[in-house]
């Protein structure tokens, strides 16, 4: 019999390593942003790194994702002046510095004892604009202190409308400069590899700005009856209710997980004030298209009169390039800023973003792009048609 089933039997029985604890100093293994998604299992005890790496059901649409930028490839051009280049864009009235926000993601103490201030500590320091969870680790108020003045909030609609209106009315007193409102996950389903690394949220991870507020309840179902379709989808956003939230606020509304045109036109006559293409990062409806392939169409249907954040899989400049080129103005980063604030806390959150900025910079001077808009104009190469595609 051979001893290979014996071996394997060992090796599987050994108790996974100890995590390290964030470091004070860049780890000589960092050489590019996704450097800090190889080196996380190192710092993330491995049922955590499950939670965060996993989507929903098989993980189809967190693969698409980082898939669909591979079909995609930016074309070197010659001769081009980009001595004056600079990575400036204005979305929505904010001058950024670069095209790179850090989207909301929720408990970062899971990764770091220091949580979301620490995040949004290194983001002030790169003049990155953060987009705050409902779920932080911290109040919107206290995250706000240690923030920089360009942060948005995201927030889900509450089961009472009073409660609603108190969050919005915190995040307006504590100066968030917009409102990012979740609708594409009324139901949420844990990845199959979450469930098999029988993961938990610690005792330590609760939603400390709901405390107070009335929490969802599974309602009860007559007999026969869905659970799914007549029981949790009856607390789900409805269109009624996202006119009535616009109409409550001066601060702009924008919309997140956007994946349809027809969608993106029917928000836009709703009065909501930009979108955000994105597919919860794979942990809404898995088999959903990755955002990149989608984002064409939306930014087709809507013209360039209507602002767009893109989300999803980021890990590289030349991501951020190539979505910039396919119709977003700005993208959100995601799970990277997890991945670099377990390594390195605020210092590697700081450097991580410096490091896509740097990537993107070097993708516009050998794509012959000076400027932002000079990339919107571009035209990627689709390796799979072998065709250039004009957006």
């Amino acid at each position: 019999m051979s001893p290979q089933p014996a071996l394997l039997r060992s090796v599987s029985a050994m108790p996974a390593p100890t995590p390290l604890p964030a470091l004070n100093h860049i780890p000589p293994e960092i050489r590019c942003a996704l450097d800090y998604e190889t080196q996380a299992p190192r710092f993330i005890a491995a049922p955590t790194l499950a939670y965060i790496e996993g989507g929903s059901g098989h993980d189809r649409s967190v693969v698409a994702n980082r898939a669909a930028y591979a079909r995609w490839a930016i074309t070197p051009r010659l001769l081009r002046d980009v001595s004056a280049g600079n990575t400036g864009v204005t979305l929505a009235g904010m001058n950024m510095a670069h095209p790179l926000m850090l989207g909301p993601v929720a408990f970062h103490n899971l990764v770091h004892p220091g949580g979301e201030r620490e995040t949004v500590r290194a983001a002030a320091a790169m003049d990155c604009p953060v987009i705050a969870s409902t779920q932080s680790s911290c109040t919107l108020e206290q995250l706000a202190q240690s923030a920089g003045p360009q942060r948005w909030f995201q927030m889900y609609l509450q089961p009472q409308r009073a409660d609603t209106l108190d969050l919005l009315r915190r995040a307006e007193a504590a100066g968030y400069g917009a409102i990012v409102l979740t609708l594409d996950a009324p139901i949420q389903v844990a990845s199959l590899r979450t469930l098999a690394a029988q993961f938990q949220l610690p005792p330590q991870c609760v939603p400390v700005n709901l405390a107070g507020y009335t929490a969802a309840q599974e309602p009860a179902v007559a007999a026969g009856a869905s659970r799914i379709l007549q029981g949790l989808m009856a607390a789900a956003p409805s269109w009624d209710e996202l006119r009535w939230l616009v109409g409550q606020t001066r601060l702009p509304v924008w919309a997140k997980g956007v994946m349809h045109a027809d969608d993106a036109l029917a928000l836009r006559a709703a009065g909501v004030a930009g979108i955000i293409v994105s597919n919860h990062g794979g942990r809404s409806l898995d088999g959903a298209p990755a955002t990149l392939d989608v984002l064409p169409a939306i930014r087709a249907a809507l013209g360039t009169d209507m602002p767009i954040v893109f989300d999803g899989g980021i890990r590289s400049g030349s991501d951020v390039f190539k979505a910039l080129a396919l119709g977003a103005d700005a993208v959100a980063i995601g799970r990277l800023q997890l991945y670099a604030l377990a390594v390195a806390g605020a210092l590697g959150v700081a450097h991580m973003l410096k490091l896509l900025r740097e990537e993107l910079e070097i993708c516009m001077a050998l794509a012959g792009c000076a400027s932002i808009e000079d990339i919107r104009a571009t035209a990627l190469f689709h390796q799979r048609d072998h065709h250039v595609n004009h957006d």
